[in-house]
């Protein structure tokens, strides 16, 4: 429901002045006005939001932003808050050299952006912020969406800081620590015998009657904009200078999108050197609609059916951005791969094993498309490759422990 209700003030960031000009439907071009809150376009697309990019190179540049906090808000610019956000501490994630698990391939090229560092444990932090800031000031009171178990955690966490009802539908097998952060954490959980499809009718059914605001992957505007973070951090983090290839989980695809619209809008105001690195989207091999598509040539994915996987976060049977993924590979010059469940464990135990980086299952899936890639000449190991680790992999469940000892022999 939108009003307004006195809420707690957040954190301010400081000089925080806003270029943006308008949303634009990402299907036709129709723009729609900045400054309400938005779904879908009226061709039924999601939005983009658009910069004043000149007047935005003009009024700040790559040095402002090297010697400022390293944390979220340091792209403010290039956001569309105002100065109040919502925030539970969002720093930088660091990019961390897989120095033998490159080497095993002959690669010492090869980092892991790791997004578990983030409030909430995952990536979905960045997304939440800055729609939730967003959401707060158009005085919206009430949000829901689907989940496989991140975005959930994140909607409740930081609806909860801006004194916002969240309430939550996901899969009835989500992660049950999933399941619980997000309650715990004050959202109104409800679980679902179906797919985070099912579970996203469900939550656009209820929008007329329960008054809430959708808040689903690309149905709103915002969420892309926090994304898209990750993208402008990486290339300060690298000098503004771009990797050869990025390995992405690709689900609902919204990281993907935002990253690509980042590197063009670096690109426009002149911020990198050299070239856009190649885009790659990474599935599971049960539940792989958007590798059809590509390889198919389409330009819109068809419903994968049954799917199933371990990595949850990335069994997305359809997603409504399914063609600004496929532009963006394109574009890039990427590709799309799938990858199975057994590979994706494999890899997932051998970073833990040869470089102490505990994964989780969507972020071993990029290791494994990478060796995959590489096996297929498709990725050179003279290649700058960044990994998305996308969650803290203490959030899904291990291989268990046997092994004791008597205490006999201890004595």
């Amino acid at each position: 429901m939108v009003g307004r209700r006195t809420i707690e003030a957040m954190p301010r960031i400081d000089d925080p002045p806003t270029f943006v000009t308008h949303l634009e439907c990402s299907a036709t071009g129709e723009q729609h006005p900045a400054g309400e809150p938005h779904g879908l376009s009226r061709a039924g697309s999601p939005l983009l939001v658009r910069y004043d990019l000149a007047g935005l190179a003009a009024a700040v540049d790559r040095d402002r932003v090297d010697v400022r906090p390293a944390d979220l808000w340091r792209f403010r610019e290039f956001l569309p808050t105002g100065g109040d956000v919502v925030s539970l501490g969002e720093p930088a994630t660091p990019l961390i050299p897989l120095t033998r698990t490159g080497a095993a391939v002959g690669s010492d090229q090869l980092f892991v952006k790791d997004e578990g560092r983030l409030p909430t444990g995952s990536f979905k932090a960045r997304g939440m912020a800055v729609a939730v800031s967003m959401a707060r000031e158009f005085g919206i009171t009430s949000m829901a969406l689907p989940t496989n178990g991140n975005a959930g955690a994140a909607l409740a966490a930081y609806g909860t800081r801006a004194g916002i009802d969240t309430y939550i539908f996901c899969p009835s097998d989500t992660p049950e620590i999933n399941v619980r952060e997000t309650a715990l954490q004050g959202g109104r959980v409800r679980r679902v015998d179906g797919l985070i499809d099912d579970c996203g009718r469900m939550v656009a059914e209820g929008a007329e009657e329960m008054g809430w605001f959708d808040a689903s992957t690309l149905k709103e505007p915002y969420r892309i904009e926090g994304k898209k973070t990750m993208g402008l951090e990486l290339a300060q983090q690298l000098g503004w200078e771009l990797p050869d290839v990025i390995l992405y989980p690709t689900g609902g695809g919204t990281g993907l999108i935002g990253m690509w619209k980042a590197f063009q809008e670096l690109e426009a105001v002149g911020w990198i050197r050299g070239g856009k690195p190649r885009m790659v989207a990474v599935q599971a091999s049960g539940c792989a609609p958007i590798v059809r598509a590509f390889e198919q040539g389409a330009d819109r994915a068809q419903r994968w059916e049954n799917a199933h996987t371990v990595a949850s976060g990335i069994r997305v049977p359809s997603a409504i951005g399914d063609s600004l993924i496929l532009a963006a590979l394109r574009e890039s010059g990427g590709f799309a791969i799938a990858t199975p469940d057994d590979e994706i464990l494999q890899a997932r135990d051998d970073v833990a094993a040869f470089d102490g980086l505990l994964l989780c299952p969507e972020g071993a899936a990029t290791l494994a498309a990478y060796r995959s890639a590489v096996t297929e000449g498709l990725i050179s190991t003279e290649e700058k490759a960044v990994l998305f680790n996308c969650a803290t992999g203490l959030k899904y469940p291990m291989p268990a422990v046997e092994s004791g000892v008597d205490d006999s022999a201890l004595r």
